[in-house]
């Protein structure tokens, strides 16, 4: 006869992990009086986790390899600082069952499932195995480099981590090489683990997870599903619950089929057991997340119960509660992943400031953010800054909430992918996203049209012109002899105005057309949210960013004509051309790491290579020269 396990109180907490989830635990923590302890690297040394948290400690270094991946150092900053739990949140260490093996062996608490679970689980490729043993559909797959008994389209996959990370969708023969030593990089990088994996490719397919509970005395519980379609390259955009294709009879099967698989594996604590899903109802296993989702807030705010409080009472031995058994889905919840990236240049990630961080509150909306103003993004991890969660009545209702507050937050800094969010939820409530799939987003053009409206334009202009104008200074733009206009820049626009001796603005030309100013124009511009910063002007909170000249520009540097640059910060990883080749237009010329994603330069015109500036391995700045083509 088994015996139950005896209770161990959480007093003091270490989470191993940064950002958002790090101060998401740390907030439950602080309602159920366990005190926090934080780790961090040092681009993150000033960054809102650290200071939520009671206790904080170094891991020098800047990369995740380097710090937070560092499972020796984590244990021993947890001994130092007194706390006898580790949370690991998600990504870095969370399914690493030998780091699980070590917090236990220290004598620690580990909140999160049992090392066999994870080691089971966290190989995708030893995953599918056990669940083909016990009766789950799987999609045909191969751990060796052929595409034998897949087929096409494949997808390359990485057996660590998720994510989306190490992931490459293969439709020709020839390609299959390429993808797979591309994703083992990628797979290297961000898990420690360049173990890939070919399975079939299942096309038209939703995505759509269960969130399962386990305790240490027995009891496993489905908490329903998410959706999680809307993906870009793979990873998760929107999710939300319930999901609009799952009807209660499939929501039954799937939540039986997910409480069998975590059963398998003796599973105990918060995981997520991950399907597709195709048209005609029937699902197959994916994969297994032994740890908290991202988007765990949507079954959160469905079921009214706190996954984090609930992990730790599983962790100190504590049996699920009548609540957990009587759960149900309360109206609709979404769930919006706010990203430093910029969809208009290929979803290339930023990074930089956050000088104004100023979220609008909605009833029924909650954000789980990572920055403040003067949060700095390094370019070393994540580009998710933020999660926005909307609770509604429907799905059209908690849409409306979460475009609402995207819409009149004020996020002054690294360009984001808010107005790539916005679109995607109006159609929601429009009701036109219709039957979707895995790769919808990545066929739809959402490319927003030319923000650059003439208003828009001159408020930035007069915005850059009062910046500079310096105390009890004549007025903005007065000159003795009103002959000429002034004349100010931004970015690709040209702004003429004049002031009268009254400091009232009579004369608007923006890009040679005049503007009637009216009353009703006056108060427009008067309303336009424009904030100058630097070189930068934002306007509406960073929705619209135009560069401002210097008043005197210093002549252009020679040295990067005809040159790519770096689009961003991050590393260099490959040099594919060498001085002498001949390339084409289009043609990769390197490959750059950033955010933990890989992104290639390519060349800009046929011609030939002249001058290779960078080598492998090296960190390089925004806007750096890498490779100089000489046009033929």
């Amino acid at each position: 006869m088994s015996t139950a396990p005896d209770i161990r109180p959480v007093r003091r907490l270490l989470v191993a992990n940064r950002g958002e989830i790090a101060r998401r635990v740390m907030r439950t923590c602080r309602a159920l009086g366990i005190d926090t302890v934080a780790v961090y690297s040092d681009p993150d040394a000033d960054a809102p986790f650290v200071s939520d948290a009671d206790h904080a400690i170094r891991l020098p270094g800047r990369t995740s390899a380097e710090t937070y991946l560092q499972g020796e150092l984590i244990v021993a900053a947890a001994v130092r600082l007194g706390a006898d739990a580790i949370h690991p949140g998600y990504g870095f260490l969370s399914e690493n069952a030998e780091f699980a093996r070590r917090v236990i062996d220290a004598g620690l608490i580990w909140v999160g499932p049992p090392p066999d679970a994870i080691a089971a689980m966290g190989s995708k490729i030893e995953a599918k195995r056990l669940m083909r043993s016990h009766g789950v559909p799987i999609a045909p797959d191969n751990s060796v480099e052929t595409l034998d008994e897949v087929g096409l389209p494949a997808l390359v996959k990485a057996s660590a981590g998720g994510g989306g990370r190490g992931m490459r969708i293969v439709r020709s023969a020839d390609e299959l090489a390429e993808a797979i030593a591309s994703a083992e990089r990628e797979a290297e990088a961000a898990f420690g683990d360049g173990t890939v994996f070919v399975e079939r490719y299942l096309e038209h397919a939703r995505h759509v997870e269960i969130q399962v509970l386990a305790d240490q005395h027995g009891s496993t519980v489905s908490l329903f599903e998410r959706d999680c379609t809307v993906q870009r390259r793979h990873q998760k955009v929107l999710e939300e619950s319930p999901s609009p294709a799952v009807h209660p009879d499939l929501r039954t099967r799937m939540g039986e089929a997910a409480v069998a698989a975590a059963r398998a594996v003796g599973y105990v604590g918060a995981g997520t057991v991950e399907f597709l899903l195709g048209a005609d109802g029937n699902f197959s296993f994916l994969e297994m997340n032994t740890r908290l989702q991202v988007e765990h807030p949507v079954t959160e705010l469905v079921t009214g119960l706190d996954l984090v409080a609930l992990q730790i009472a599983v962790a100190e031995g504590r049996q699920l509660n009548d609540e957990v058994h009587a759960a149900t889905q309360r109206g609709h919840a979404i769930e919006a992943r706010l990203c430093a990236e910029d969809p208009a240049r290929g979803y290339l990630p930023s990074s930089g400031r956050f000088h104004v961080v100023e979220w609008a509150q909605v009833d029924g909306v909650r954000i789980d953010s990572a920055i403040e103003s003067g949060t700095e993004v390094p370019p070393f991890y994540d580009s998710m800054v933020a999660k926005v969660i909307a609770h509604g009545a429907d799905r059209a209702d908690a849409a409306r909430r979460l475009v609402h507050v995207l819409r009149r937050s004020v996020l002054v800094g690294p360009v984001t992918n808010r107005d790539l969010l916005m679109r995607l939820l109006e159609r929601s409530i429009e009701g036109t996203d219709g039957d979707i799939d895995t790769g919808w987003l990545d066929r739809l053009d959402l490319t927003p049209d030319t923000p650059n409206l003439p208003l828009d334009v001159a408020a930035a202009a007069l915005a850059v012109a009062a910046a500079r104008r310096a105390p009890n200074a004549f007025p903005i733009g007065w000159r003795n002899n009103p002959s000429q206009l002034h004349r100010q820049r931004v970015g690709e626009h040209v702004v003429d105005y004049r002031y009268d001796r009254n400091d009232m603005l009579e004369r608007l030309v923006v890009d040679d057309d005049e503007i009637d100013l009216d009353d009703g124009i006056r108060d427009a511009l008067a309303r336009v949210d424009t904030h100058v910063i630097g070189d930068t002007v934002w306007v509406h909170s960073g929705r619209v960013q135009f560069a401002v000249p210097a008043d005197f520009p210093l002549p252009d540097d020679a040295g990067r004509a005809g040159s790519t640059v770096s689009p961003m910060p991050g590393t260099l990883r490959r040099v594919l051309v060498a001085v002498g080749d001949e390339v084409t237009a289009g043609q990769p010329l390197v490959v750059l790491e950033a955010m933990k994603m890989e992104h290639q330069v390519v060349a800009p015109t046929a011609g030939t290579v002249s001058a290779v500036l960078v080598t492998e391995g090296q960190q390089l700045d925004g806007g750096q020269p890498l490779v100089q083509v000489d046009p033929a």
